[in-house]
């Protein structure tokens, strides 16, 4: 089932999804990979504050392509979300709604998934140019020394996901595989 979603991701919105559903975005999310997870998470620890409001936010785990000119961004696709899997629930512990990446998720995330009624969403890789052409407006707002892997704001319209772990553990990947085995 295909769902429009407008940020933010509130406890309702994600309540909502189910493992498979096919979701279009809109609104504010914002880019992170390991680099600046790491800092954040560092950050945190020394001054209890994350350089974006995570609740009921959004990061996808991408780390964009400078763009040519005229364009917002270059090619968007998403990064492998294991990546951020040591820093994750400490950041969905701090509000954050959900994630956007590729590959599966560790216990450990999916055990936070469901404490704090988040989700993770997967993004096509190898599709970051067809991706990016549903971001209308990309600015650098946090660790601008991590270049690729700065933290971006992203004002995106119909942005195509799709449901790998929804907010009760219901993982994609392990459906996928149970059902390829009864066949």
């Amino acid at each position: 089932m295909e769902k429009k979603i407008t940020t933010p991701f509130t406890k309702d919105k994600i309540r909502a999804l189910k493992a498979g559903d096919s979701v279009l975005i809109t609104g504010v999310i914002y880019t992170a990979r390991d680099a600046a997870h790491e800092r954040m998470t560092a950050n945190f620890k020394k001054d209890g504050a994350f350089p974006i409001d995570l609740t009921d936010g959004a990061i996808y785990y991408a780390g964009p392509c400078p763009a040519k000119p005229g364009e917002v961004i270059g090619s968007c696709g998403p990064t492998t979300a294991g990546r951020m899997d040591a820093y994750t629930p400490l950041l969905l512990d701090c509000g954050l709604g959900c994630m956007i990446g590729k590959g599966a998720r560790n216990k450990d995330v999916v055990d936070a998934m469901k404490r704090n009624t988040a989700v993770y969403l997967g993004a096509i890789g190898g599709a970051g140019a067809l991706i990016a052409k549903s971001i209308k407006k990309a600015e650098v707002v946090a660790y601008d020394d991590l270049g690729t892997e700065a933290i971006r704001r992203l004002e995106v319209e119909d942005f195509p996901a799709v449901v790998l772990i929804d907010c009760e553990g219901n993982d994609l990947y392990e459906i996928g595989q149970a059902k390829y085995r009864e066949i």
